[in-house]
């Protein structure tokens, strides 16, 4: 076989497709193999560039053909998906990863470490977790107000709501029976929430970058290792515009022959990342319409624009600061952003 240079490979759970170049761009390897097969073929394999679409698996499988001695590099589905030439096959899908990994201008994920995923999977669970409590909870206003019986808005007036229900005695007796119980599934998530967050701020307490990062203004723990977890590579991106459109807080752009025309924002980033963000701006914009102190910037703005736009510019600002503590290790300080 001639010196391979470039390695494009599709995954799935059993067979893996390959497509490789040489020095000269010419095709000199394709091939469809098994999960043994292939972890045969790169081990016996000298040294080579390996390109895999960013999905499930990938990074367990770009650290295990590093300790091969490969150069792994992971591409977003999104990034590769122009290069396929036509149709959509195994085979034409790795002949695409190995084409967009030789674009000088390329961007690659990085390859997480197990203890990274492992943070990752901490934070993929609370959002599962958050998720069933806001389906328990409309599901019990639902059946609620069947009854004519409303609760206030807000997941802080549902315990109250559940003792209302339970001690409502003209409700039938199956209904306040079953009422009882979602109370208890309601607490039983509670619960588990609440150990899932005091692990996530054992976590971010645990992280220098992530103890810096909780000072700015809107961040809080939950943002910090976030922010952390999410970019284990800041230095990736070239500035903190770059970082704050990769989460999605910038407009989309449709301009054309010298004509700006500016949209909503793109969304194209990590939703979870992005929605703690805004979140924690609402909350510092809350704190100061209530009359707290701000920077002359922050309230030029409040007064300009609607609360929602206000708030997604400010997480704008808020992910442009964080990148760059991340990068350069400073500590953040309130009276130089303030003058600035």
């Amino acid at each position: 076989m001639e010196q391979i240079t470039r390695i494009g490979m599709d995954t799935s759970k059993q067979f893996f497709q390959l497509h490789g170049v040489d020095a000269a761009e010419r095709v000199v390897l394709r091939k469809k193999l098994t999960r043994q097969g292939m972890v045969k073929f790169f081990a016996e394999l000298s040294p080579t560039e390996i390109a895999i679409e960013a999905c499930g698996s990938s990074h367990h499988w770009a650290r295990q053909l590093q300790s091969f001695g490969h150069v792994v590099k992971l591409i977003a589905p999104q990034l590769s998906k122009p290069y396929v030439k036509r149709g959509k096959n195994d085979a034409a899908d790795a002949e695409a990863l190995c084409e967009a990994m030789s674009r000088p201008t390329m961007r690659f994920v990085p390859v997480k470490t197990s203890e990274q995923q492992a943070a990752l999977m901490l934070v993929g669970i609370r959002e599962r977790l958050i998720k069933s409590r806001t389906q328990l909870s409309n599901s019990v206003r639902g059946y609620a107000a069947e009854f004519g019986i409303t609760a206030a808005k807000g997941t802080a007036h549902l315990v109250l709501f559940f003792e209302r229900l339970r001690s409502d005695e003209t409700l039938p007796a199956l209904a306040r029976e079953l009422f009882s119980g979602l109370a208890a599934d309601y607490a039983q998530l509670q619960g588990r929430i609440g150990e899932i967050d005091a692990k996530l701020v054992e976590w971010q307490r645990d992280n220098e970058c992530s103890r810096r990062l909780v000072k700015i203004p809107g961040v809080g723990p939950i943002g910090a290792a976030l922010l952390q977890m999410k970019t284990p590579d800041p230095s990736l991106f070239r500035s903190g515009r770059q970082f704050a459109a990769w989460i999605g807080l910038t407009p989309k752009d449709h301009s054309t022959a010298g004509k700006v025309r500016l949209g909503v924002i793109t969304r194209a980033g990590d939703e979870m990342l992005r929605s703690t963000l805004v979140v924690g701006a609402t909350a510092v914009i809350q704190h100061v319409r209530r009359g707290g102190k701000a920077s002359p910037w922050l309230l030029e703005l409040v007064r300009r624009k609607e609360p929602k736009l206000a708030a997604v510019a400010l997480a704008n600002k808020i992910a442009r600061i964080a990148w760059k503590l991340m990068v350069s290790g400073e500590t953040y300080k309130l009276s130089v952003v303030a003058a600035a």
